[in-house]
């Protein structure tokens, strides 16, 4: 047995959690959304994360490296996933005692056959001020978002793109926050409350933008939880009013042809995408 493959062994033996690391020229949310798709794959695993961006000169990639060949001769050898884009500073990570992951150099070359054009090389184009447009679109829409959170602002909801609805907690803000900043969506979302169940009629406000509206729901008992956290004990969080809130407002999203989803066991970056899919959203 090799030197590593002995201290892999002695370290699952110890019950050793492997170290993660997602090291980067940039910032390093690439390499965390990648890296973290690929361990979802294994759900019996535990981790310890460590997340590096920024390594921009070689002497910063040598001391990256230090720190996961200490962590090597110790116990099991760390995983390491990168998405740096200069050609030097990946080859000096690569040649760490982890296990080596180039999430960006493995394709690049491909990408640059089939556009018969060789890659830049510049590090900060995926999440960066690089695309202006882009970029300004963004920040343009996460202002919106804020201005419109949870029916604070009716003004101009004309320009939005989406109105998204449902009773309170039931995840509308970081929804609309993700689609903002990930997809420069202009996104306002807007609750249901008590009056609006007593008289099964949207808020007024969105009824001219009702092609626009998409509605959340939730489990009554999930929801219930959530809200138990914000108002212990109170009529807001009991289970008889979510289950009440809850079959209402499915009530109004189909009477009103409004697409809805049921978010109690998806993420922000599934609800998102179903509602990108079924809104016909592309930026």
């Amino acid at each position: 047995m090799s030197e590593a493959t002995h201290e892999e062994a002695t370290g699952a033996a110890h019950g050793a959690a492997p170290v993660v690391f997602f090291l980067s020229d940039s910032t390093g949310i690439t390499a965390e959304t990648l890296g973290n798709t690929l361990l979802t794959q294994f759900p019996g695993h535990t981790f310890e994360r460590r997340t590096i961006p920024f390594i921009t000169t070689a002497v910063e990639a040598c001391r990256v490296i230090e720190v996961i060949d200490g962590i090597a001769a110790t116990g099991p050898r760390p995983i390491v996933f990168s998405t740096a884009v200069n050609r030097e500073i990946r080859e000096i990570l690569s040649q760490s005692k982890g296990h080596f992951l180039d999430l960006f150099g493995t394709h690049i070359g491909r990408v640059e056959d089939a556009l018969h054009s060789p890659a830049s090389g510049e590090p900060g184009k995926a999440h960066g001020v690089g695309d202006a447009i882009r970029y300004q679109s963004r920040m343009t829409a996460v202002e919106y978002a804020i201005e419109h959170d949870d029916g604070q602002s009716i003004r101009a909801l004309e320009r939005a793109e989406l109105i998204l609805i449902a009773p309170s907690r039931c995840g509308k803000t970081p929804t609309t926050m993700y689609l903002a900043l990930q997809h420069g969506i202009l996104a306002a979302n807007f609750p249901l409350v008590e009056e609006d169940f007593a008289q099964q009629t949207l808020p007024e406000p969105l009824r001219p933008f009702v092609r626009k509206c998409f509605g959340l729901t939730s489990l009554p008992v999930r929801l219930s939880q959530i809200r138990t956290e914000r108002r212990p004990d109170s009529g807001y969080a009991s289970l008889a009013q979510c289950s009440y809130e809850l079959r209402n407002a499915e009530e109004m999203y189909r009477f009103n042809q409004i697409p809805y989803v049921n978010s109690a066991s998806m993420s922000v970056e599934e609800i998102s995408a179903t509602i990108l899919q079924r809104m016909q959203l592309h930026h």
